[in-house]
């Protein structure tokens, strides 16, 4: 072990992982310290990755060189591309995973890491000298200096875990809590809180009867997440559905007496996206009905994760109930279902990079932020491992903005408005999700992570390749003309206008009924250009949207500049917006606490209005 690290990561879950990952592979000297080797990069919750915004997430991690993309693609045994009735700015890729090869996949991805050290060991207290953390302290008296350290505790700060009266102490089924780091934190001015979450019964798969269950298929052509060449689905298992009925609801109402949720034992905030069973027949007592996912967990295993039947009921209510579900009449129980709660700091107690605003060296990443999701938290990661490398050799962090990246959003969103609820990633809280589309995050993110030294060469090298391909195949869709009698039928078939004469290719292109793979097909030339090119299915579906959405792009784009000139207005450090009578009172108190640093910041906190942006352009002289 060294003497000092440059980087200290405390926790090996999504987002610990993707920050040692970074800081190692930038090329600073890491410890990963854990409490047990044996569950590095666990799927603590459902063994899935991706979905509506968590999917493009992913996509942005790998464009920047994480290894979220490439785990899964690994370990995935079925792969879907949610909402493609919709717009492109929709589509968000799905894996459903083996929760062992996932595990798996991280750890040896882990141990070929260069820089990169580990060590078995429960992190009891931070090393803090003048307001700076210096490295950490272990239960087994360990002391280890570090030049920054990133906390990605998870749900292990003084977790509780909950089954209906009975209480165990622990972040996870089997594992035990952590205690000392908030109380220590909250002597240093902190502000923490409590949230919860919580967890399915796991059931043998041998025990239900999927002949009455509906199935659930993977895409008939399945890609992956990474940009790299990872393996490419060849077969792939299916998923259930199932429903509970208005006499589960009635079963699972016997027990609300007993429920910890409901008695007032559990103090902390839950997901409101991601609710308890007990919660959802609460909250929308007028449904007859909710559905179930069965979820395989892997390829080998008969262990199946009943997605939307968490609870932390008593397990002799959740067996009840659960056997009331059709096909799940004689199921059996490998584990019931459980809530935990666990302590989060405000995360508007964050600088944009991640490092706390009253400790210097010291990020958090994950749960601790108050976020929810394997995929935040890995997106919290990767940018808290760069940034804690990067401060060690006094270089300016780097901050992805809002049009830049979904990770731009969810970080801004924490910083500048803070959370009281588990935070979920939605497509429909990023404005500009035309620009921010699960298909180009190699574009837009991987040149910004190869100038830093993060992406490699040879992801340089394929991304200018590909763009290479796209180039010259737009160019020739433009000069190649189609003649009418080479569409006719296709046109016929799918309902759209007849051509009257010969069209531009690229024109084609741009009809909502007509897609590029319709012209390789009934149009020889090109058929030709695009075999000659070797164009990839990535290829063609980036290209696609690019010609299809171009004027709405083109209009975000413009609408993303002009708001993006408020980021070159600075606002001096320590500015005293207290002092400016001009304010609202609720704009004086809020940037006050926040602190931002541009006038782009200042007009994304809740409570700040035009009128007090215009106030504070007056005062900076501008």
């Amino acid at each position: 072990m060294n003497e000092v690290y440059d980087v200290i990561v405390v926790g090996a879950g999504h987002a610990g992982n993707e920050a040692a990952a970074a800081a190692a592979n930038l090329g600073a000297s890491t410890l990963l310290i854990t409490m047990n080797m044996g569950v590095i990069g666990q799927m603590s919750c459902n063994p899935a990755m991706g979905g509506i915004a968590k999917g493009q997430i992913v996509r942005e991690i790998d464009a920047l060189g994480g290894y979220s993309g490439i785990v899964s693609d690994h370990s995935a045994i079925q792969f879907r591309m949610l909402n493609r009735s919709k717009g492109p700015a929709m589509w968000s890729p799905r894996t459903q995973n083996d929760r062992m090869r996932f595990a798996e996949k991280w750890r040896l991805l882990l141990e070929e890491t260069e820089n990169l050290d580990f060590w078995q060991d429960a992190v009891t207290s931070l090393i803090i000298e003048n307001d700076r953390c210096c490295g950490v302290v272990t239960q087994l008296g360990m002391t280890i200096k570090a030049k920054a350290v990133v906390v990605t505790a998870g749900t292990f700060l003084n977790g509780l875990m909950h089954i209906g009266e009975k209480q165990f102490g622990g972040g996870r089924a089997g594992e035990k809590a952590i205690r000392g780091i908030t109380e220590q934190l909250v002597d240093h001015g902190f502000s923490a809180d409590r949230m919860k979450t919580g967890t399915p019964p796991r059931v043998d798969g041998r025990s239900i009867d999927y002949s009455v269950l509906e199935e659930q298929l993977g895409d008939e052509k399945p890609q992956r997440f990474s940009f790299t060449q990872t393996p490419v689905l060849t077969t792939q298992k299916s998923c259930h559905i199932a429903y509970t009925s208005q006499t589960v609801h009635d079963l699972l109402r016997e027990g609300f007496d007993r429920s910890p949720m409901f008695n007032g034992r559990i103090q902390g905030l839950g997901p409101r996206y991601c609710p308890s069973i007990e919660d959802k027949i609460d909250r929308f007592h007028t449904k007859d009905s909710h559905q179930l996912f069965v979820e395989p967990e892997g390829w080998n295993t008969i262990e199946v994760y009943v997605n939307g039947f968490s609870t932390s009921l008593p397990e002799d209510v959740q067996i009840r109930a659960l056997r009331a579900v059709k096909g799940f009449e004689h199921v059996k129980f490998f584990r019931p279902g459980y809530a935990v709660e666990y302590d989060f700091f405000h995360p508007t107690q964050l600088h944009h990079s991640l490092e706390t605003r009253l400790i210097q060296g010291l990020f958090f990443a994950g749960q601790i932020n108050g976020t929810t999701g394997y995929e935040e938290a890995a997106a919290q990661g990767i940018m808290a491992g760069i940034n804690a490398a990067r401060s060690t050799w006094n270089k300016e962090p780097m901050v992805l903005k809002r049009n830049q990246a979904y990770i731009g959003v969810l970080i801004d969103d924490l910083v500048t408005k803070g959370t009281k609820e588990p935070y979920r990633m939605f497509t429909s809280r990023a404005e500009y999700r035309i620009l921010l589309r699960q298909d180009n995050a190699d574009q837009r993110l991987t040149p910004l992570s190869h100038s830093i030294g993060l992406a490699s060469d040879e992801r340089m090298t394929s991304l200018e390749s590909k763009l290479g391909r796209i180039r010259k195949m737009k160019k020739g869709l433009d000069k190649i003309s189609v003649d009418p009698s080479e569409m006719s039928a296709v046109l016929s078939n799918r309902d759209s206008a007849p051509m009257k004469q010969k069209q531009k290719a690229i024109s084609l292109v741009s009809r909502p009924q007509l897609g590029l793979n319709d012209l390789i097909q009934h149009v020889s030339s090109i058929q030709v250009l695009a075999r000659d090119l070797e164009l990839e299915d990535g290829d063609l579906e980036c290209l696609e949207v690019e010609i299809k959405y171009s004027g709405y792009i083109e209009k975000e784009q413009a609408i993303a500049d002009k708001l993006q000139r408020l980021d070159y207005v600075q606002i001096p450090e320590n500015f005293r917006f207290e002092k400016l009578e001009s304010l609202s009172s609720e704009a004086r108190e809020k940037l006050a606490e926040s602190q931002p640093k541009s006038l782009a910041e200042a007009s994304r906190i809740s409570g700040v209005s035009a009128s007090d942006l215009a106030v504070l352009l007056v005062h900076l002289g501008r």
